[in-house]
């Protein structure tokens, strides 16, 4: 029996010598690697109670949405700054060489629900942190951040530090 990481493929040296690049490409590429992906993110969730589940751009969407509709719960976007059409909140947060901004609807979440967030991967933190305060802002509470890979030489649990976090695969280089 496969799992789900006999689905991503590595590719040595991308995009700069000494980087293993973890390409989620292709497992979404094939039938039984998507499937096999959401089911195993769709266990992190046993025993979680929540009410709603949002995820980061884009991948996050890629990811978050199949669980959402599996376990009939809405869907919030998190998005990059100027892409959502109504009232936004938003929240900046550094990248390694850089700033990025992240925004939310500011009707997505209501004060007291459960808010479980939803990426492809975490590396450094960065993004779903700037997510989870952005949740809290609204009065929401991260009940969850679940990943399907984890980058875990980049330290981003110590970012996240205080949430509850869980990848399916954990990979130890960077």
């Amino acid at each position: 029996m496969k799992k789900v990481e006999d689905y991503i493929t590595t590719i040595p040296d991308f995009p700069e010598p000494g980087i293993m690049f973890r390409d989620i490409t292709s497992v979404i590429q094939d039938a039984d690697g998507l499937k096999l992906a959401i089911d195993e993110m769709v266990k992190l969730l046993d025993g979680v109670d929540f009410d709603v589940i949002a995820g980061a751009e884009s991948r996050g969407f890629i990811f978050g949405m199949p669980i959402a509709y599996l376990l009939h719960k809405p869907f919030v976007l998190v998005r990059k700054a100027g892409k959502l059409p109504r009232e936004t909140v938003s929240k900046s947060y550094d990248l390694e060489y850089g700033q990025a901004t992240i925004e939310i609807h500011k009707d997505a979440v209501q004060p007291g629900q459960k808010v479980v967030l939803v990426d492809d991967l975490i590396a450094t933190g960065g993004t779903m942190k700037a997510a989870a305060e952005l949740i809290e802002e609204l009065g929401g509470k991260v009940e969850k951040i679940i990943f399907l890979m984890e980058l875990a030489g980049l330290n981003g649990r110590d970012v996240l530090k205080g949430y509850d976090v869980a990848s399916v695969v954990s990979y130890e280089g960077k």
